[in-house]
């Protein structure tokens, strides 16, 4: 039999738990570094079920042969929230995140920050490290990408969302991001998932290009079980015959996921789309299929950008489909997290103009 416990049960609160398990005759031992899953063995019945499932630390008594994995959505488990800086990401707020794919010099990233700030969006997406296809592309900044980064988060307040390639560079980041990034091509890579999984920093975890939705949720299971479980899933489209679009945004298990697991999920319109008119509409399909947010690429010249300047939109495109999003998600009751929206507006003249 399995226990699923609360989040964060400190061993005060979990010494009484583990004392009754024992009075009741059961072997008691944690399947997680995070010690919310609890494997009872012993003798054990109707009776001893009910005492546990009546207890205020238990989220769910798991029956043998009924999955347990920490990403299931019990029948009574709530959807999970995710705090980035001052975004709520989950239940019934909506979070954005917009910026460049690449971080590529400190004024252009400085005016983008201000740029996404005076549309109400607090979270600055950016790339120091790039994984690209061919070794000769540009690869990112690196160490002075981040250094860039962390000086427009001190100058701006604005949140940082930024990816991870490396377990070895998993602090190295956290130093800097408010939200680590796992891309599709690292999704497969379990030392850094298990790695992010021990950071007390929020997880962007990207859906792998060619993953099943069985496989991405087991992905997110390594960062849960290393005792994170401040994940959001990101749906960025799978690899398609079809070259109209980059990736083919999978809103299906957008909605899929929304009753499979209580972790956020949100998409990312620009790598499904590849091409900056179609990310509107995209984004709006995957909202309407119940995402819990959008991760947007946007530049003031993409045709000088270093990486994906062709799916990029401008900062007034980012300002029209905020203001969709938000009559979108009010059909079904969801409010956007745009805490610098209140502001924006009355400091709108004293922000750098985006070209």
């Amino acid at each position: 039999m399995l226990v699923r416990l609360r989040h964060g049960l400190t061993s005060a609160e979990l010494d009484p738990l583990l004392t009754l398990c024992h009075d009741l005759g059961f072997g008691t031992r944690f399947l997680d570094d995070g010690r919310r899953l609890l494997e009872l063995s012993g003798e054990g019945d109707q009776a001893h079920w009910a005492r546990l499932e009546g207890h205020p630390d238990v989220v769910e008594v798991i029956a043998p042969g009924e999955p347990y994995e920490l990403y299931a959505r019990g029948s009574d488990s709530p959807d999970t929230v995710v705090e980035v800086g001052d975004v709520s990401i989950g239940g019934e707020s909506v979070g954005v995140a917009a910026g460049p794919c690449s971080v590529e010099d400190y004024e252009r990233l400085l005016r983008l920050a201000r740029g996404v700030q005076s549309c109400g969006v607090s979270i600055l997406r950016g790339g120091a490290y790039k994984p690209r296809t061919s070794p000769y592309s540009f690869q990112g900044l690196g160490v002075v990408g981040l250094e860039m980064l962390a000086a427009v988060r001190a100058e701006t307040g604005i949140s940082i969302v930024t990816e991870v390639l490396d377990p070895r560079d998993v602090e190295r980041v956290a130093e800097v991001a408010d939200w680590i990034q796992v891309g599709t091509r690292s999704a497969t890579n379990f030392p850094l998932l298990t790695e992010v999984g021990r950071m007390n920093k929020p997880v962007l975890l990207k859906r792998g290009f060619g993953a099943t939705v069985e496989e991405f949720l087991l992905s997110a299971e390594y960062v849960l079980n290393a005792g994170n479980a401040q994940v959001v899933l990101c749906e960025r489209g799978i690899r398609s015959f079809d070259s109209t679009t980059r990736n083919l945004l999978d809103v299906g298990a957008v909605a899929h996921l929304a009753a499979a697991t209580h972790l956020p999920v949100i998409v990312d319109p620009s790598h499904a789309a590849g091409r900056a008119d179609l990310v509107r509409p995209i984004a709006r399909a995957g909202l309407a299929a119940g995402a819990d947010g959008l991760l947007v690429e946007v530049h003031d010249d993409p045709a000088t950008a270093k990486s994906d300047g062709e799916q990029a939109i401008s900062i007034d495109e980012l300002r029209a489909l905020i203001q969709e999003t938000r009559e979108l998600i009010a059909l079904d009751g969801r409010t956007l997290s745009l805490p610098n929206e209140t502001t924006s507006a009355s400091n709108e003249s004293a922000k750098e103009p985006i070209q």
